[in-house]
């Protein structure tokens, strides 16, 4: 229907023109000659001229309303591009708000840690098997990355430590990896023992603080961090929270389940610690 006015209202509306213009012309002249058929032909014509009028009217208003919803439709088309617009700078605001906050943590931890020399890499690939066990960084010995080197966050939190080295690619075994194995230590009661993945607890997302007496007193939420007591890694890097402790298998010794405190899944960027200062 909309179509149909589109292309023959103008049409329509000229031949209600004319015929208004006729039956008034024709009440016009014999109205002057024939007075009773001028009367007779003005009466016919009053109702007629009124539908005219009505019909002329209605196609007027829906040329109005075809003119004004494509009008609205021409608008409603910019909104929705300005929408879009919007939404990207407003998804750009964001990445640059978490990247100033980023670097805000980068320059903290610079602050705190003077002693530590690192080299910043991006992830480019993630554990095969699908398990937060290795990270690929695109970095390598070309930048001075070695095998042992410690990885952390901005924020100074343990991810894992180098175990392969290519000329510009690096592998790093996380925290959770079966091949992991450092000292750790407890912030309240500074008990020390080894921290280690399993392979049981992998796909829990914990690791392991082993070799405890069996008197260690430790709760839900003690923070772990690395001991740095051997030397060949940093001090004071924070790995976790315990989750639960137990007795191991001999009960010789105790052992606590730590909770990482890095979001391994949501890494696109560490920080590998090249040189540092060995606490004795």
């Amino acid at each position: 229907m909309k179509k149909f006015f589109r292309e023959n209202g103008v049409l329509l509306l000229i031949a209600a023109v004319l015929l208004s213009v006729l039956i008034t012309l024709c009440g016009n002249l014999f109205g002057t000659k024939i007075d009773p058929l001028g009367n007779i032909l003005n009466t016919l014509a009053t109702p007629v001229r009124g539908g005219i009028n009505a019909v002329a009217g209605w196609v007027e208003g829906v040329y109005d309303y075809i003119f004004r919803y494509e009008q609205m439709d021409d608008e409603l088309t910019q909104l929705r591009r300005r929408v879009a617009q919007m939404e990207d700078e407003l998804r750009q605001a964001r990445y640059e708000s978490q990247e100033n906050k980023r670097l805000r943590q980068l320059l903290e931890l610079r602050e705190k840690r003077r002693d530590f020399v690192f080299e910043s890499a991006r992830i480019s690939a993630r554990g095969s098997r699908g398990w937060d066990d290795t990270l690929t960084l695109s970095k390598g010995s070309n930048c001075g990355i070695a095998a042992g080197d410690c990885v952390i966050s901005e924020t100074g939190v343990l991810v894992g430590v180098v175990s392969q080295v290519g000329l510009n690619w690096a592998t790093v075994d996380t925290v959770l990896s079966p091949n992991t194995e450092l000292g750790g230590q407890t912030v309240r009661t500074g008990l020390a023992g080894i921290l280690s993945g399993e392979l049981d607890l992998l796909q829990e997302g914990l690791l392991k603080l082993g070799y405890l007496p069996l008197d260690h007193g430790l709760i839900k939420g003690d923070q772990v961090i690395t001991s740095g007591r051997s030397g060949a890694y940093p001090a004071d890097l924070v790995v976790g929270t315990v989750t639960e402790t137990g007795t191991d298998e001999a009960g010789l010794s105790g052992y606590a389940l730590i909770r990482p405190a890095v979001r391994l899944d949501k890494l696109s960027q560490v920080f590998v610690i090249k040189e540092f200062d060995i606490v004795e």
